[in-house]
């Protein structure tokens, strides 16, 4: 398998795998930084944080539709592949700063990046090799590797650089990744020459002009329009759906009307083919919108109801075990250890405690809270250089927040009628100063951790152990569960490759469209095991085993093998080749708006008990396959006809 492949298959293999790995960094931690309020995140609301994660999935599938028009008649595949990862670099970079105009340009940048990226290095790759070689299937494999090595590693970069320094230091890295993926490319140059393509309009092609007029350029102008009128729509609408959904669904509408009647407008031979996809779309976009509920609900689900006790973990790995804040324990059991006593502070507002856990707090605050510190406790200044500190100053920094002459504190009452504070800091402020809150105690001195008393209350109401002074429970970070869908997409394909080879072997009619079938009903078995889940956690109330969180991974690849690439193989198939790119454009679109719902899931599950949130999700995939379901003698018919 791994011999007598084109000379360039491998550079491409080491290029992917480094993008991959970057991007699925992102996918893994941006609603937890965007939602984080104990460790240094943007503290945002969670409606707010699955927003962004929507809308960034949405645009970061969609624009690699117009990236590959670009590559095919303007740049070629390997300028196209060098912009993106110029772009996804920028864009990371960007994120690293910390700042909120540098936080959205990087997203757009990403966004922008893997539209020119993603669809034109898997076509560099088909280019390698001559029609027919036999060498060509086992290639894809090989790069599909790539593909998900990165995928596995990308959470585990993460979780290092999260636990070891903070949350900016993800994006540094992921940057430093693509640098190496640009590197390679830029080596490679000469040898990928063979994989390009010479950029040339065919007369069969949709004008550009007619793509921008009639498809993109209408669906702008809605969206646009319709976000701005949902923002007048009273609030107990927007609490719902938010502005942005509210834009996205209307600017889908002309894209949706134009697939619909190109179909009806295609001459009679190409009519069932280009029907035939419709609902294709429609169970690849609920596909895709279970499964990217990875970095949205099931990111929250591992964050909050998942116990993530890992002694082991912490022993052996312990850069990929953090440390358990006071949130954590929410649900968790009442014999888990909690910080000693004296390593919490509990002198917080709910204002000054989102400050400190945001760690960005106001030069009067700080007076106000250094006035009323007890006994033993000093607000230590940390140098601002790290060469400057000590060993214990080091120590405290990870405890430490940054003081500013002023910081803008926003307050919302969310659907439960709980406060939610964001504090935010001008992207021009200067830092005054970092400080920690340090105990002296006989057995040494430690940082404090500033929580209201409320909070200290609740965490020791059952007389639970404690940690020694200054310590915390270790646990997984939650992102390292993403992984597990790399994992199982690399142990199953095989097996499911041979089972289904058996199948064909036996001569049992088990067709392409069967197949997608299969895949949407597993989905919706993955989302119905994660309902019973809720069932066991009490609907939240006590945290569960990461047991529920393999098995919903195990069963929701499996339908990702058995329907992502066989719609993808039959979008190529039952498109006439005037409109290929049209109609891959249609795919990218259908896992676009997938992918938007994904975010808008994760925005309304804290609305639900967590049982009746994944039936409502289930009972949708189950629409969606019983659609599917009654259209197969149809879909049997288009494939047979056009020998897909």
């Amino acid at each position: 398998m791994l011999t007598g492949h084109p000379k360039g298959l491998f550079r491409l293999f080491f290029i992917e795998m480094w993008e991959r790995l970057a991007f699925y960094t992102m996918v893994g931690i941006l609603l937890l930084y965007t939602i984080d309020r104990e460790s240094g995140g943007l503290g945002y609301p969670k409606v707010v944080g699955n927003e962004i994660y929507g809308l960034y999935l949405a645009f970061v599938y969609f624009t690699p539709y117009l990236g590959g028009i670009l590559a095919d008649r303007f740049l070629g595949y390997r300028r196209s592949v060098l912009i993106g990862g110029v772009l996804f670099a920028t864009g990371f970079f960007l994120m690293s700063m910390g700042l909120r105009w540098s936080f959205v340009t990087g997203l757009v940048c990403l966004c922008l990046g893997n539209g020119f990226f993603k669809p034109n290095i898997s076509a560099m790759v088909g280019n390698l090799y001559e029609p027919g070689d036999p060498k060509r299937d086992a290639g894809f494999n090989i790069f599909y590797m790539g593909i998900n090595i990165g995928a596995f590693i990308a959470n585990f970069l993460a979780a290092v650089m999260r636990n070891k320094f903070n949350w900016e230091a993800i994006f540094v890295a992921a940057g430093f990744g693509m640098l190496i993926g640009i590197t390679i490319l830029l080596a490679s140059w000469k040898v990928l020459e063979k994989a390009d393509r010479v950029p040339e309009t065919k007369p069969e092609d949709t004008p550009f002009r007619e793509i921008m007029g009639k498809i993109l350029g209408p669906a702008v102008l809605l969206g646009v329009a319709g976000y701005f009128i949902a923002k007048q729509l009273p609030s107990a609408v927007t609490d719902l759906v938010r502005p942005s959904d509210i834009g996205f669904l209307v600017g889908a509408i002309p894209i949706i009307l134009f697939f619909v009647n190109l179909s009806k407008k295609a001459e009679e031979e190409e009519k069932p083919g280009l029907l035939a996809l419709l609902p294709i779309y429609v169970a690849g976009g609920t596909f895709f919108m279970v499964l990217h509920l990875n970095g949205s609900a099931m990111t929250t689900w591992a964050n909050e109801n998942t116990d993530r006790r890992a002694e082991w973990v912490a022993e052996n790995l312990p850069l990929f075990a953090g440390e358990a804040y006071p949130g954590y324990y929410k649900n968790a059991d009442p014999n888990d250890p909690r910080p000693n006593k004296a390593t919490l502070l509990p002198l917080a507002t709910t204002e000054t405690a989102n400050m400190f856990g945001q760690k960005r707090m106001d030069d009067e605050t700080l007076a106000a809270l250094a006035a009323r510190l007890p006994a033993g406790v000093t607000v230590e200044e940390i140098p601002a250089n790290k060469e400057d500190r000590s060993e214990e100053q080091s120590t405290w920094s990870r405890y430490a927040v940054d003081v500013f002459k002023d910081v803008e504190v926003k307050e919302i009452v969310d659907s439960h009628g709980k406060k939610e504070i964001t504090v935010n800091v001008a992207d021009d402020a200067e830092k005054l100063k970092t400080v920690a809150f340090v105990r002296t105690a006989p057995e040494g001195r430690h940082a404090t951790y500033l929580v209201t008393p409320e909070k200290f209350d609740s965490l020791y109401a059952s007389d639970p152990p404690e940690l020694p002074a200054g310590k915390y429970l270790r646990t997984a970070n939650a992102e390292l569960y993403q992984s597990l869908n790399a994992f199982f997409v690399v142990l199953f394909t095989p097996f499911l490759v041979a089972f289904f080879a058996g199948l064909t072997r036996r001569g049992v009619d088990f067709s392409t469209a069967r197949k997608i079938f299969t895949g949407m009903v597993l989905t919706g078995l993955a989302v119905l095991f994660m309902a019973l889940a809720g069932v066991v956690s009490d609907d939240g109330a006590q945290k569960v085993s990461w047991m529920w969180l393999f098995g919903f991974y195990a069963i929701v690849t499996l339908g990702e093998l058995c329907l992502s690439p066989m719609a993808l193989s039959l979008v190529t198939k039952l498109s006439p080749k005037r409109f290929v790119g049209l109609t891959m454009g249609g795919w990218f679109f259908a896992t676009a708006v997938g992918n938007k719902f994904s975010g808008f899931l994760g925005g309304i599950q804290g609305k639900m008990t967590p049982t009746s949130f994944f039936l409502v999700i289930a009972a949708g995939v189950g629409v969606v396959a019983l659609f599917i379901y009654l259209l197969l003698p149809k879909l049997d018919k288009a494939i047979k006809k056009y020998g897909a």
